[in-house]
């Protein structure tokens, strides 16, 4: 691979700010001193004419001891560090002016904790490049392994034409965040003008493979000779237009503007209840009509060979916090860990849990991985694993003020659903407890730090609903009057908030369809 970061070294040097000891030694004994600034710039030049130079380097990095740029910062306020950086643009115009080419000349200086003291490292060479004061960023390049967390990793410049990022800035322009390949391996990004694609190119290619993930908006580069886990060979990068609107990653509508903050919300009690639980209902939300006292019924149902009914939890819907504060609630946290077909499931936190999300009491999504925590914005989609996606979707209008997103789950538990069988799903039903995942101590959290109760008192009733499976769909009738429910379609887009559900009318949600209710967005599958 061609040199495209040169990184030298000029040691023993008495005074690191003086300009011209680091450019040329005094005298002519040029076999026996070291070699400084001007023989490096000198043998390895920009372009050549078989072994005559025709252009030389013009932007150049030095980095100095980090005590020194910090004493100077306290006792000159930089004086000397930008005097170092204008006498050496000097020498190098009066020297190598006719090799200039009309380029500019640039130097920056830096400290660095990695540099000895009595020593200067030295960066220039074809992927360097110093930005012209007020020029704009024309990119910005950050990576991420799991592409929940995005870290920084540089900006790209209208002028600046190659860029190599790699594991270190030793033998790159710039280094990345968990870089998982070997030291010789990097990523060349060439910009060829505001008006042309940014291309990437992946340096040995007989080492590195890189392709484009429309879905994502990312590339992904993988090993080629990756050996066990393959997903600790595998890097995401994504390039992103600088002041260019934030690219959809998900199906959806942008985020809608969210209604005015409703008031706090309180444990609110139900005087028919034995065990005294309560469930915490924000204030705000209007009574709907009431519904119909329904005892639990089981039809007189004879079995006849049938497709097989069953209930999906297709996602999670996130609610806003700041509607439950006076509860004490501050986070809801949710676990996902890969399944049986390298899916992505609930799980309890722990070291089998692959991401994270969590809501706070400001209604900020947060994604957490073994990288750390990051906030998102919805819609996102997620890779953490090879095979293993994640969609974070946009709430409908109608239900932004309850919800902060939708986290949809492709490897959901499920439940049986026999035709002809009227089944309660709500806190205090049982039988359907494997569909509440969120029904655990540890997922809710006080502002204090402790374990709440279960997060399913937040918005979801004792007996919220009733449903009956049937050929036409899901026959739902509503058992409490302020069980908020809604019908999303097969796209999670609303079809209508559930206001009149009775025993004599239910309410018909048809094959493949949602019905929302509390954090529990379900889907009927006949």
């Amino acid at each position: 691979m061609p040199v495209y970061v040169q990184h030298e070294i000029l040691a023993k040097v008495d005074d690191v700010f003086n300009a011209e000891a680091l450019w040329q030694a005094p005298g002519l004994a040029l076999f026996s001193r070291r070699p400084l600034l001007r023989d490096l710039l000198e043998r390895s030049p920009r372009e050549q004419r078989g072994r005559a130079a025709t252009r030389c380097f013009s932007h150049v990095t030095l980095m100095l001891p980090q005590d020194e740029v910090d004493d100077d910062r306290h006792l000159t306020r930089g004086a000397r560090v930008r005097d170092l950086a204008q006498a050496l643009a000097a020498l190098h115009q009066k020297d190598f002016g006719d090799l200039l080419g009309g380029d500019e000349v640039r130097y920056h200086v830096e400290g660095a904790e990695t540099v000895a003291p009595g020593e200067v490292k030295v960066k220039f060479g074809h992927a360097v490049y110093l930005p012209a004061p007020g020029e704009q960023v024309l990119y910005t390049v950050t990576a991420s392994r799991d592409s929940a967390v995005w870290q920084p990793v540089c900006a790209i410049y209208p002028h600046q034409r190659l860029t190599l990022v790699g594991q270190d800035q030793a033998g790159a322009t710039f280094a990345v965040p968990g870089w998982p390949f070997s030291v010789d391996g990097g990523i060349l990004l060439v910009n060829d003008g505001p008006d042309a694609p940014l291309e990437v190119q992946v340096r040995p290619k007989d080492a590195l493979d890189c392709r484009f993930d429309d879905a994502g908006g990312y590339y992904v580069i993988r090993g080629k000779r990756a050996s066990g886990d393959a997903g600790a060979q595998r890097l995401l990068l994504k390039i992103s237009r600088a002041g260019a609107p934030a690219r959809a990653l998900a199906p959806g509508a942008p985020a809608p503007e969210l209604p005015s903050a409703r008031p706090p919300a309180v444990w609110k009690p139900r005087a028919a209840q034995a065990d005294g639980e309560m469930t915490a209902m924000p204030l705000a939300a209007a009574p709907t009509p009431a519904a119909l006292g329904a005892a639990q019924e089981i039809g007189d149902a004879t079995y006849a060979p049938v497709a097989r009914h069953r209930i999906t939890l297709a996602a999670l819907a996130l609610p806003r916090l700041s509607r439950y504060r006076e509860t004490g609630a501050a986070a809801l946290e949710i676990a996902l860990g890969a399944g049986l077909d390298a899916g992505l499931a609930p799980v309890a936190p722990g070291k089998d849990s692959v991401i994270r999300f969590l809501v706070d009491d400001a209604d900020e999504l947060h994604a957490i991985t073994a990288a750390g925590r990051q906030r998102v914005s919805v819609p996102a989609r997620f890779a953490p694993l090879d095979g293993a996606g994640i969609a974070l979707h946009a709430v409908p209008l109608p239900m932004a003020d309850r919800y902060a997103a939708l986290l949809a789950l492709p490897h959901g538990p499920e439940q049986p659903a026999a035709a002809g069988t009227r089944l309660v799903f709500g806190r205090g039903m049982p039988a359907l407890a494997a569909l509440r995942v969120l029904d655990a101590p540890h997922c809710l959290r006080h502002a204090d730090g402790s374990a709440a109760a279960s997060a399913d008192r937040l918005g979801l009733s004792r007996n919220a609903f009733s449903w009956e499976a049937s050929a036409e769909g899901l026959r739902v009738v509503r058992l409490s009057e302020t069980q908020a429910l809604f019908h999303l379609d097969a796209e999670l887009r609303l079809v209508a908030q559930v206001d009149s559900a009775t025993q004599e009318q239910p309410y018909l949600v048809p094959p493949g369809q949602h019905l929302v209710a509390g954090h529990y967005v379900l889907r009927f599958d006949a």
